[in-house]
């Protein structure tokens, strides 16, 4: 069937070495580490930490009950709940989602190491499923880091504005420094101004070179690693034990809620993937990269979440600047101003990869024809998809000034989680079609593995409410309609 045609992977790898859409190879296994790591601690640990620990109990109603209380409660009592937080047991939530990505780690590791393509989850679902998959699943990441990229924009501004308080004493007029459409209790105002200026200066880095990225990125990785280790150490003897009782207050609704808020926090490390085509050996490298970005990203956040909920009531945590405003409440300032500023250099990192990731893929279904010929256009200085980098900048800018962070927090959650799925069920199928292809990685006890990752993805998406489900289906309608109408003429044969 013509939906189902796919491109060898052959034929991928080829195209990816034409001169005209060549891009430069610059990175090697820890620069890969390191773009994971600059992305996945961005603004979640410090930002949505607090949503998923305190829940959103106080907004009611059909469309924010989970699935999961659907399922549990019927619809009645569960559009009485809300959003039940994890409380201390935020730890547990974090645990199940680690446990979620290193099953989707260890698909994508094998995935990455056979089809060193830009494109990430769109390119595998192009060799193994077939056209439709792929336009679905790249229509589904455009959704994922665009929406992620703007929490990452907002969560910046709230950190800023944090810090010019904490030291200059200095406060943006409300009309520039609020969303328009914030969360109910949080302060409004015209356009969140700073998350725009963040995004277009983020946008001019990438645009200049790759390797000059990578540099700036693994420099402000250092910067807050060295953050979250200061502030783990330093708040630790404010630690008040009372706070870890009782320890999971909503029981298992709030855990799977919980780590439906903070998958959120682990999102990026396959952005690793789509660096492919810039990395020197991605067979070896690939997975090094990937594997490496969880293991790094599971002790920071461990070590942050057990002092967060240590220091501070889970009842009482910010959502938008959580650890800034715990470690200001127990009167630690000078360490608040030492991890706001690591906080706002980890999410101008976080910023950096997440849209350096977005136009890659772009740049992948433009020479696919999926996408018009400009998001593909490599600079003849730069070597860089420059045209598709300055729209995703302008894309993500200019809706970040809009809303506020939870909104786009779920919807990246899940489209990334339905992206796992694709990835999981792709090792299975080329498994089964292409046995004897070389695999420089193999994920280990296939079809188990996957089945594993498929069965967690399903459960965390079930932690997410009625109304994320619906904008995500209306967000893939809208992609089919373009599909049909546009992209599907384009690739069909004569």
């Amino acid at each position: 069937m013509p939906l189902l045609q796919t491109k060898s992977i052959d034929e991928l790898i080829k195209t990816s070495e034409e001169p005209s859409h060549r891009l430069k190879k610059t990175l090697g296994p820890w620069s890969l580490a390191f773009l994971g790591v600059g992305i996945v601690i961005g603004s979640g640990i410090f930002t949505v930490t607090g949503t998923a620990a305190s829940g959103k109990l106080k907004d009611p109603g059909l469309l924010q009950a989970t699935v999961l209380d659907l399922a549990l409660h019927g619809r009645a009592a569960a559009a009485s709940l809300g959003r039940p937080g994890a409380g201390p047991a935020l730890i547990v939530s974090f645990g199940l989602v680690l446990i979620a990505c290193l099953f989707a780690g260890l698909c994508f590791a094998e995935l990455a190491s056979m089809i060193p393509i830009a494109g990430s989850t769109y390119t595998y679902a192009y060799a193994i499923l077939g056209e439709i998959f792929a336009w679905i699943i790249g229509w589904d990441l455009i959704l994922e880091y665009a929406v992620a990229n703007m929490s990452v924009a907002v969560g910046f501004s709230a950190y800023l504005q944090d810090l010019g308080d904490n030291i200059f004493g200095l406060h943006l007029p409300a009309a520039i420094a609020y969303p328009m459409f914030a969360a109910p209790g949080s302060p409004a105002g015209i356009y969140n101004l700073p998350a725009l200026l963040i995004t277009l200066a983020v946008t001019w880095i990438l645009v200049r070179g790759v390797k000059e990225s990578a540099a700036t990125n693994t420099t402000m990785v250092i910067i807050k690693i060295a953050a979250i280790a200061i502030f783990s150490l330093g708040a630790m003897r404010a630690i008040n034990t009372a706070n870890w009782h009782p320890f999971a207050p909503n029981g298992l609704a709030g855990i799977v809620s919980g780590a439906s808020i903070v998958f959120f926090t682990y999102i990026g490390f396959d952005a690793v993937s789509t660096a492919a085509e810039e990395c020197g050996r991605p067979q070896r490298d690939l997975p090094f990269g990937i594997i490496a970005t969880l293991i790094i990203c599971t002790i920071l956040y461990g070590s942050v979440t057990v002092v967060l909920t240590g220091i501070a009531n889970w009842k009482t945590l910010d959502p938008n600047s959580s650890v800034a405003v715990a470690l200001k409440n127990i009167g630690y300032n000078r360490l608040r101003v030492i991890v706001s500023a690591g906080a706002l250099t980890g999410m101008i990192s976080s910023l950096l990869v997440g849209q350096y990731g977005q136009a890659r893929i772009w740049f992948a279904m433009s020479r696919d024809r999926l996408l018009p010929k400009m998001f593909g256009a490599v600079h003849p200085r730069f070597r860089t998809p420059y045209i598709g980098t300055w729209i995703a900048g302008l894309l993500v800018g200019l809706p970040s000034g809009l809303w506020d962070i939870d909104t786009f927090a779920e919807l990246t959650n899940i489209g990334t989680l339905f992206a796992f799925i694709i990835v999981a069920a792709s090792v299975i199928v080329l498994r089964r079609t292409q046995p004897e292809r070389h695999r420089p990685f193999r994920a280990p006890l296939v079809p188990l593995i996957p089945a594993l990752s498929i069965a967690c993805c399903v459960l965390l998406m079930a932690g997410l409410p009625l109304l994320t489900w619906i904008r995500f289906f209306g967000w893939l309608m809208i992609g089919l309609a373009i599909y049909f109408l546009y992209g599907r003429n384009r690739t069909a044969p004569a």
